[in-house]
């Protein structure tokens, strides 16, 4: 009994460090238990879309930046209320007016100011992303959107991808107890891990997005949202029978 106990416990010390997990000396593994680390995975289909837009005015006084950014925002505001959206929903980044210096010249003389500020707005409602984006692209004063769709409810998608895991960790464990003609009973001990992948933004310059585009459909038409990927790592002790 204790040979074969000693064969398991190399076997899942082997499996394990093949796939780089944190796993137990043979001393301090306990008998009849075995040891395994599996990944799994669940795709959820995304519940958010995140715009983002970056306004810009420079002018030559701070006042006239500050009202051609105004005029843009108001531009904004006006295209939230046609799509039936509440203008409190988009959200201020920040804010920010800062002179422009000639660096050229050695005085470092003020040539203007420059207003920014950054909004952001979330959207359940997915068929209102490309009337936005088209009512907004060709203001003057708009630098860029950004688009991206995330999951805000993740804790379903997080208990499946981590069961998706389990099932491989004891799928695993379950063909190396046979190998050593065992049978795998319960489980005993689990650690859980999961993440989800940073997803990038896709991001456009406003009126390059629109050149020689008039009346053309919004760059998310038709298309259909990236799925979320949530991840996940189970290591795993059960018993042997």
């Amino acid at each position: 009994m204790k040979s074969i106990s000693f064969f398991l416990i190399c076997l899942s010390v082997m499996a394990a460090a093949a796939r780089g997990q944190s796993i137990p000396s043979v001393v301090q593994a306990q008998s009849n238990t075995i040891y395994s680390g599996a990944d799994g995975k669940f795709e959820a289909a995304p519940d958010t879309a995140v715009l983002r837009l970056d306004i810009a005015a420079q002018q030559d006084t701070p006042k006239a930046a500050f009202d051609h950014a105004s005029t843009a925002a108001d531009r904004v505001r006006q295209a939230l209320r046609d799509n039936g959206i509440d203008v409190k929903a988009m959200q201020i980044g920040f804010y920010s007016i800062q002179p422009m210096y000639d660096w050229k010249n050695p005085k470092h003389k003020v040539v203007g100011y420059r207003v920014s500020t950054s909004l952001t707005l979330k959207l359940r409602d997915f068929s209102k992303v490309g009337t936005i984006i088209e009512q907004t692209a060709d203001l003057e004063d708009m630098q860029n959107q950004s688009l991206n769709y995330i999951l805000e409810d993740m804790e379903p998608a997080k208990a499946k991808a981590a069961e998706d895991a389990l099932k491989k960790a004891r799928a695993q464990a379950s063909s190396v107890a046979t190998a050593g003609g065992r049978a795998l009973g319960e489980l005993l001990y689990a650690s859980v891990d999961v993440n989800q992948p940073v997803i990038v933004p896709m991001q456009m310059t406003a009126r390059a997005a629109l050149a020689g585009a008039a009346a053309a459909p919004a760059p998310t038409a038709e298309f259909t949202p990236q799925s979320v990927t949530i991840n996940a790592h189970v290591n795993a002790m059960f018993a042997l029978k």
